[in-house]
């Protein structure tokens, strides 16, 4: 299927990602037309994108893989049902640019994170985004190692800077610290000067002490809210009932910063104990985009990477996702 059989279908930003003239080069995409099991997803050639004003096309090297890009496949959730190509991490090449754009000229290697929800489409050799969403790439890291940072990157660094507003001696509790953003607001957090306490299954411990982790609780045979001391932020990656429980484990005052909706009672909870309780969207943004390349730069953040696939196994990608069961993070690699 080419794009001009599905562009009429789209919403407006995806539509501008593929309603490239019949004449413009073809490029092959991770693409689906219906909702389902990672078997939708099918290598597809579509029409190469062309940039827009303040835009850049990039010949995609790497594209990480997120628990988002899971359940969008299976569900609708943000996104109106396909066709689509999903996929908001990057690493690649610029290979052209908008009206505009000032920040990169071709040939400039950039990595970052399409707008969320509505500017996905990263799992394909080409992609545009807007200039202001991407970063220069670390020298010191290849295109897997950058593809895997900026979504998870991104939300630990909005959810723990931004939002919490951590502190160097604080406590934090991150749960599902050996996951995708788990791993690396660990990371995060102790380049900040906090004690950092993770949950996660007892043969992940060894990992998270490698990232710096103060203290480990199993969340299999440990009750996480066994503490003695509270702690002043906590980054709930679960939801549900984690969220709700989460409050008591907080100082008045703390902050719990959730990556899901919470039990309905969670803000409640959080309101009789003078906790403040949000939930976080992650946001595309330059600013952290460099906040993250500083800290790569100075040795103090790296993805860890379990495993890569070529663009045409990105179902199986997808599957090995769904086991929850993956630590770190899941990259195809493009070229």
């Amino acid at each position: 299927m080419t794009s001009t059989d599905i562009s009429e279908d789209l919403p407006s930003p995806a539509r501008a990602a593929v309603a490239a003239p019949d004449s413009a080069p073809v490029m092959l995409a991770l693409h689906q037309t219906a909702l389902g099991g990672p078997e939708v997803l099918q290598l597809t050639e579509l029409s190469r994108p062309v940039p827009g004003p303040g835009e850049i096309l990039i010949a995609v090297h790497a594209a990480g893989l997120n628990p988002t890009d899971f359940k969008h496949r299976a569900m609708s959730l943000f996104l109106p049902p396909p066709p689509r190509t999903l996929g908001w991490d990057v690493s690649g090449t610029v290979t052209e640019t908008g009206f505009g754009v000032t920040l990169f000229q071709p040939g400039d290697e950039v990595f970052g994170m399409l707008p969320y929800p509505y500017g996905a489409g990263s799992h394909a050799e080409y992609v545009t985004g807007p200039a202001r969403a991407f970063a220069a790439k670390p020298a010191g890291i290849d295109h897997i190692q950058a593809a895997a940072l900026p979504l998870a990157a991104l939300t630990a660094w909005q959810a723990l800077v931004e939002t919490a507003g951590l502190r160097a001696g604080q406590r934090v509790l991150i749960h599902a610290a050996a996951g995708g953003v788990g791993h690396l607001a660990v990371q995060i957090a102790k380049a900040r000067g906090a004690h950092v306490t993770g949950t996660a299954s007892a043969p992940k411990h060894e990992f998270l002490r490698e990232l710096g982790a103060d203290v480990c609780v199993d969340y299999r045979s440990d009750d996480f809210t066994d503490t003695e001391e509270p702690y002043d932020v906590v980054l709930d990656t679960l939801g549900g009932e984690t969220a709700t429980r989460s409050v008591g484990v907080l100082r008045p005052g703390g902050v719990l910063v959730s990556l899901l909706p919470g039990a309905e009672d969670t803000q409640a909870v959080a309101e009789k104990s003078q906790v403040r309780a949000v939930v976080l969207l992650v946001e595309h943004d330059r600013a952290g985009m460099q906040a993250v390349a500083e800290l790569v730069d100075r040795g103090r953040l790296r993805a860890h990477v379990s495993g890569t696939f070529p663009l045409a196994e990105g179902g199986r990608a997808h599957a090995m996702g769904e086991t929850g069961r993956t630590t770190g993070k899941l990259v195809l690699s493009v070229r």
